[in-house]
């Protein structure tokens, strides 16, 4: 039995919901996931907020110009500032794919804006020794804040004895109707908008 209660322990968990976002990693852990797809959705994303301040992602399957941007966003959003507060700030290439989190049990999302995490699973992924990517686990580690963050990712063995719960859990999120196309509307990738 775990120190912390089943209903609390997402208020600590690394994945917010149905998402695994390495940012919200707390510094000095690590997350440990499975893909399930090895064709990961592509996409340049970037961030616009409302007049209450509320974030939202707008994404593109091409870099977009900063008129496609704004014609997307309308006249709800405003495009987000970068950190300095000088610019916009710019779209960004992004990747998404469909994962195990075994700290939770469940399917998420992980997105990636993170251009060492991309590089490294495209690079794994190339190397003939793990050529069947979707058979190992990964392990992602987070360090430090803000510009001092630093990300990396490791590829483990597989965790033992957990492959049918992967398999379950994979088909259930199908049978359920989970799409991650739907990311590029704005749309629930769990579930189709009724």
């Amino acid at each position: 039995m775990g120190f912390l209660s089943k209903k609390n322990q997402g208020a600590v968990s690394s994945g917010g919901g149905g998402y695994l976002n390495p940012s919200k990693i707390q510094s000095g852990s690590s997350v440990r996931f499975a893909l399930l797809s090895d064709q990961p959705l592509e996409f340049y994303e970037c961030w616009g907020q409302d007049q209450e301040g509320k974030a939202k992602p707008f994404r593109f399957s091409d870099d977009p110009s900063p008129s496609e941007v704004e014609a997307e966003m309308g006249p709800n959003y405003d495009r987000r500032m970068n950190r300095d507060g000088t610019d916009v700030d710019p779209a960004k290439f992004a990747m998404a794919a469909p994962v195990f989190n075994f700290e939770s049990g469940t399917v998420q999302v992980m997105s990636l804006t993170q251009k060492s995490l991309i590089r490294e699973i495209d690079k794994l992924s190339q190397m003939e020794d793990y050529k069947d990517i979707l058979s190992w686990d990964f392990l992602m580690e987070k360090e430090g804040a803000g510009l001092n963050t630093s990300y990396s990712l490791r590829i483990v063995p597989p965790k033992k004895d957990s492959r049918n719960a992967i398999d379950d859990a994979w088909t259930k999120a199908c049978e359920d109707g989970f799409n991650i196309d739907r990311l590029m509307t704005g749309g629930n990738p769990f579930k189709a908008d009724t």
